[in-house]
């Protein structure tokens, strides 16, 4: 961005508008100092958006619209008009509000029902949740059906019924469609619900004890005896709940976790001081910092009719938080409190959030739409002629040059397939990786033109992308197997082929972000560090390497069990077989004694003592018994 442009920025609060080449808008935030807040963007060192303008959205923005107001507020107000009208790219976007649901209560019905809905309204209800799952909503529903005893059905059906319904004969409902009940009484059973749906079970718990009591009292036993029921299923019920906060306050949690430009944020429910559910947002294209993003979801989240708390707990520190919890108490009709804990109770709760939104990051990634779009991240990156949906990832492992071996691992679309995963034992290279390479890439590809000629498209098919696990040399060494074979490489018919390598800084020591090697490209591409793009490649070379290193190790262990038999007289193999079928190890063939060597299937008593006299020679003595025999 031109410099002499960002110095004509003024320097009152207002409100920028990111724009590309076409003139569509990016981005759009605010500021308390215009000139101040955009320098930044495009500030290279000294300030952590600089991070920005050298990644995607620094390489769209081709212009910058101000906007300049009186005060924070008026700015505030006119970017949420100005997201609202535009939707930009790069702002964050909720559009899951009907996702959750609620429970109201009317309590200006004539009998007060609980019901499931979505949306938050203004009309005098109580709501209660949201809740993360239907599945929370309704068994939370299904308790308040059974011990509080409210009515299930519609208004319309409490109009028009004529006799009661199947919930009257097993006691969960009083049938007020067609008995005369007590208003008072079925009122504190709608408060009794509204208090265990809030959370607020000592002030629930302690109502219904004192009114057991005071039925007990009046010697109403079976009225006792019901309430005594509904206290004990109240209590068994609040006792699963998980208790994490030492203040009796509403309160969501808000929890941050970056992977490049995905973020994840977390907000979890705490009613009365304890957790009752969580949900989880995925933002893409974020290239903004955190606390942009955590403004921006605030309000748009709280704006799309989410439960407004007595609390929300934030991440990280917004140098306007004051103006806009002001401005959203103005919007939603309550005053909301926003605060950004760094030590105490408060801290510790948001420092959970952040484990739980590093838990959600991790569960997705790598799945459905994720995966593939980390898989045209790495086609652009790399300039590959398709989009890889078959990657295959080689790696070799050997001991000191011994016991070669080759793992191959598959990953359909972003996706390990471990059923197409090969292992391969190197014939003929020894202690040379290049030529183990050059056996093994040439023995797959060659199954791979036999396939191709019998049109076998499964389980030999060649991949859209080859990884090998190394540099320079392992990648030339792969393409001349593949030219020896005559195999098309490159282009929108053949492969693409890369090689991914570590390394390490020669003073420090230290790991260097992975380098990527391609074909005719002299000098290797370095990606960036927690790039969808790096992630990926990285989890395929890791699993190879895991895949290659098990398959290494049992053989050594099978090597190392017919290494110690293997040079006895008189056991060949069919009896070593036996031996290590009968004890399980060669550790228990040592410390096994002479009868009981002997009396394993195929052995004979001189066999025996060959076996004991080659395990440890010079250390066994023949009982003068035996050597009578």
């Amino acid at each position: 961005m031109n410099r002499e442009f960002l110095e004509r920025i003024p320097t009152d609060p207002g409100v920028y508008l990111m724009k590309d080449k076409k003139g569509r808008v990016l981005y759009v935030g605010k500021a308390k100092d215009l000139r101040a807040r955009v320098r930044a963007y495009f500030r290279v060192g000294g300030d952590e958006r600089a991070f920005v303008a050298l990644g995607h959205l620094g390489r769209l923005v081709k212009d910058v619209e101000t906007f300049v107001v009186g005060n924070e507020k008026e700015a505030l107000l006119l970017e949420n008009n100005l997201i609202k009208e535009h939707q930009p790219r790069f702002n964050v976007k909720l559009t899951d509000d009907k996702s959750y649901l609620v429970l109201r209560i009317d309590p200006e019905a004539k009998f007060p029902r609980v019901e499931v809905g979505r949306r938050i309204r203004d009309d005098g209800a109580r709501y209660f949740g949201p809740y993360h799952s239907a599945t929370s909503a309704r068994e939370t529903l299904r308790v308040i059906n059974r011990h509080f005893q409210l009515r299930t059905c519609t208004d319309h059906v409490l109009e028009s019924r004529k006799r009661p319904c199947i919930l009257y004969q097993i006691k969960r409902c009083p049938a007020p469609c067609v008995y005369p009940i007590d208003q008072a009484a079925y009122g504190q059973q709608v408060d009794d619900a509204s208090l265990f749906l809030a959370g607020k079970s000592t002030e629930l718990v302690e109502r219904l004890r004192e009114r057991m009591r005071a039925r007990a009292a009046e010697q109403a036993y079976e009225q006792a005896a019901q309430l005594r029921d509904q206290l004990a299923a109240v209590e068994k019920t609040l006792i699963k709940q998980l208790v994490v906060a030492t203040e009796p306050l509403d309160q969501d949690v808000l929890g941050l976790h970056r992977h490049d430009d995905l973020v994840e944020l977390m907000v979890l429910f705490m009613r009365q001081g304890k957790l009752i559910g969580r949900r989880a947002f995925q933002l893409r294209d974020q290239e903004v910092t955190d606390e942009e993003v955590v403004r921006d979801f605030v309000r748009r989240y709280y704006e799309l009719g989410a439960y407004v708390p007595d609390e929300v707990l934030l991440p990280v520190e917004l140098d306007d938080r004051e103006v806009l919890a002001e401005w959203m108490g103005e919007r939603l009709g309550r005053k909301i409190v926003l605060l950004s804990p760094k030590r105490g109770p408060r801290a510790q709760l948001v420092e959970l959030a952040a484990k739980n939104a590093e838990a959600s990051a991790g569960s997705r990634k790598g799945r459905g739409d994720d995966a593939l779009s980390g898989l045209e991240k790495l086609q652009a990156r790399l300039g590959l002629g398709r989009l890889p949906r078959r990657i295959e990832c080689f790696d070799i492992a050997h001991l000191m040059g011994t016991q070669t071996v080759a793992s191959m691992v598959v990953f359909l679309d972003g996706l390990p397939a471990r059923a197409e995963y090969r292992t391969f034992k190197i014939k003929t290279a020894k202690n040379d990786d290049f030529a183990a390479m050059y056996e093994v890439i040439s023995r797959r590809f060659r199954r791979a033109k036999n396939a191709l000629a019998q049109d076998e498209e499964v389980a030999w098919a060649p991949p859209d992308l080859l990884i090998l696990d190394g540099g320079k040399g392992q990648l030339a060494t792969a393409l001349a197997a593949l030219h020896d074979l005559g195999f098309p490489v490159g282009g929108e018919e053949g492969m693409d082929v890369i090689a991914l390598a570590k390394e390490r800084d020669a003073v420090s020591g230290d790991e260097r972000p992975d380098r990527v090697f391609l074909r005719n490209v002299k000098d290797p591409i370095p990606l960036r560090a927690s790039s969808t793009e790096l992630f990926l490649l990285a989890r395929l070379r890791d699993e190879a390497h895991r895949f290659a290193n098990e398959f290494h190790q049992r053989l050594r262990k099978k090597r190392t069990l017919r290494s110690g038999l293997e040079d006895v007289p008189g056991i060949g193999p069919k009896r070593r077989r036996e031996l290590l079928r009968h004890f399980g190890s060669l550790k228990k063939i040592r410390a096994a004694t002479l009868d009981e060597l002997a009396a394993a299937p195929g052995m004979t008593k001189a066999a025996a003592k060959a076996l004991l006299e080659h395990l440890a020679p010079g250390g066994f003595e023949v009982p003068p018994a035996a050597a009578a025999e």
